[in-house]
Order: structure tokens, then sequence, then C-alpha cells
């Protein structure tokens, strides 16, 4: 018995001294949301393993995973990336698979199969959240609206300069949607040049009034300086800013675009076996809830979402404000990750040439 013992706490030992040298590295997007992910995953991670994690910022770590894996140095282990990049990186070969059979169980014992939502998990990818773009104002500016996608276009009855996501995806979107296309039938139009045409000229509407953006953080900063009088953004960073700050900040969820962020790993990752274990621990009902505590954004799995979620400051009941609540998807489109796939490169180049047209 004593030579069990002495065995079991020499590799006691030895596991935690593994802990101690290894670091793992988690990229994110930083601002409200990469402070979300550390409070809910990173932190309770460490607690609980007692492996050293450490989380870095980018602002958007699709295209550093991709010249790491291509440079042949990798430095990260797990990244948070959008829905349509975990699909690309996966069928370029830049991510390491993921083993769908090594999910733990919802916390009322449904299987990881039944319990993610449809699509939360990939070959390559398992889902942290629903986040969605949504456009928003300051409401002491517009007491009375807007309330619609077309709102957005509308300069007449809502003067001021538009903030926007410089890039193509979830922009040409908005516009079909704000010149009266019904989600559902967005991406069937998105995918014929008269769609695309009608696109860009419901763009050109606003163009010269439009201030672009790129970082998730300076969507809310904009709104915040006054320098638009309404902007695209993502939802959670619009509610921190409100919740958190107390800014005037009202999110318009008519013609959100809506899609599931995704945790992966790049192919040759340091720490692969570690990574493997954050995902399954950050991605357990425990850690989608821990996440959806701090921000606004639904968790993927049905069993967080047995129990109310409440804001980290104890009383904000989370609900109305997450992309999934049954109000807030009356006309919600789910970004087709096949359609951004395919077209990403060839939309986002024409996008950059309508950019530069005067």
């Amino acid at each position: 018995m004593k030579k069990i013992l002495a065995l079991t706490t020499a590799m006691t030992v030895v596991a935690f001294a593994a802990s101690a040298e290894t670091t793992l590295t988690v990229m994110s997007w930083g601002g409200a949301y990469g402070e979300a992910q550390t409070e809910g995953h990173v932190k309770p991670f460490i607690a609980k393993t007692g492996i050293n994690t450490v989380m870095t910022d980018a602002d958007n770590p699709a295209p550093v995973i991709k010249s790491q894996v291509e440079a042949g140095n990798v430095t990260i282990d797990v990244a948070s990336v959008e829905y349509a990049d975990a699909i690309r990186l996966c069928d370029e070969g830049l991510l390491e698979p993921i083993d769908a059979a090594a999910l733990p169980a919802g916390a009322d014992g449904t299987p990881a199969a039944d319990d993610f939502l449809p699509g939360a998990v990939t070959e390559c990818g398992v889902s942290t959240d629903v986040w969605a773009n949504v456009f928003a104002y300051d409401s002491s500016k517009f007491p009375e609206g807007p309330t619609t996608a077309a709102d957005f276009f509308d300069l007449e009855k809502f003067p001021g300069k538009r903030g926007l996501r410089k890039g193509a995806k979830a922009v040409l979107e908005l516009a079909l949607m704000g010149d009266g296309v019904p989600a559902a039938e967005v991406y069937d139009l998105l995918s014929t040049p008269e769609g695309l045409d009608r696109a860009f000229a419901k763009l050109d509407t606003i163009k010269k009034d439009v201030i672009w953006w790129e970082a998730g953080a300076q969507a809310p900063q904009l709104l915040a300086d006054g320098e638009v009088a309404m902007t695209t953004a993502y939802n959670g960073r619009i509610f921190a800013a409100a919740i958190n700050e107390g800014k005037p900040f009202q999110i318009v969820w008519d013609g959100q675009i809506y899609e599931n962020e995704m945790y992966v790993v790049p192919k040759g990752a340091p720490n692969k076996d570690t990574a493997m274990q954050f995902i399954q621990f950050a991605t357990s009902t425990e850690g989608l809830r821990g996440q959806a505590q701090h921000i606004s954004y639904g968790p993927s799995r049905k069993s967080a979402m047995k129990e109310e979620l409440i804001f980290k400051d104890g009383k904000t009941v989370m609900a109305p404000h997450l992309p999934t609540s049954p109000d807030n998807m009356k006309n919600a489109l789910l970004t087709s990750a096949d359609f951004w796939v395919d077209h990403d490169a060839e939309l986002n180049e024409r996008f950059n040439a309508w950019l530069a047209a005067n």
C-alpha cells in the first residue's frame, strides 16, 4: 500500500511539474470578448488544472494562424475564429482535427452530440458561443428609433455618419436586408450577379457618409465619440458599453447576422494535447455558461440555457440581450459558412475595388 501511495504521489508531483512548465497560449479578439473568455475559460482552467494559460489578442486570429502554420513557426495553441474561417482553415489543412467523441456530456448528462446546437461542432472546431453583427445607435440622439435594417440606410430620416466593418462579409448581407430583402432570401440573391449589383448599389447610397472600422473595439468607440450616428458592431461590444459603462446605446436586432464563434487548434500547435484539454473544458456546460455571464453571446449547448443566465453584475438577466432570444430572431440571418468559404476572396476583391473607386 505504501509503495502504491508513493508511486501515486510521485506521479502527482510529475504532473504538477509538467503543468508548471507548460504555458498554453490562447488567441482571441481582445476587448470585452477577450475579457469574457479570460474570465469564463482561462482563469477557471488555470484554477482547475494548474496549467499556466495566457490570453493574447489579435484584430482577427485567422490570418495569424495561416501565416504561422505556413511559416512553420506556430506559437498559438488555441484560437478563437469565425465559423467560415474555421471551415476554410480546416479545408486548407491548417488546423488540427478535433475528436468530437472526446467532448464532455452536458451537465444534465446529455451526450455532447445531442447537447450542442446544430452546426456547433465541426471537424476542426467547437463553438464557444453564438454572436451577431448588429447595428446600434445612441438613444439620446434618436429617442424614436431606428428600428429596422432599412433605417440604417435612411440618411434623411436619421441623419449622420454610419460606421461599417471594412469588408464584404456581413456588409453585403445588411445592404440587401436594408433594401427590403427578407433574411431567408439573402444568400440566394447574393449568389447572383444581379443580387451583388443590388447590394453594392445600396451601399452606394451611404458610401460618402461611412466611417470604416476594422477592430471590434472601434465600433462602440466611434459611437461614444459621436463620430457616427449609428454603426454596425458585434452585439457583445455594444452590450458591454451599455451595461459596464452606462452608454445610452441601443441595439437594433432587425437584420442581425449571427454565427458560431469557434475554438480551433492550429496545425503544429506546441501544446496540442493540452489545447484539446482546454477546449473540452471551455466548451463544457459550465465553461459556456461562464463566458455568457460576462458577455451577451448565446451558449451553443442546450444544457447551458436550462437555468437562467445572470450577468456578472448579479442583476441583469441575459436572455433579452442574446442573439438567440426569440424576440431577437424575427428577421435574423444565419451566416452561410459555405457561401463565404466559396466567395470570400472574390467578394473582398470586388469590395476593395468598390471602396477605392470615387
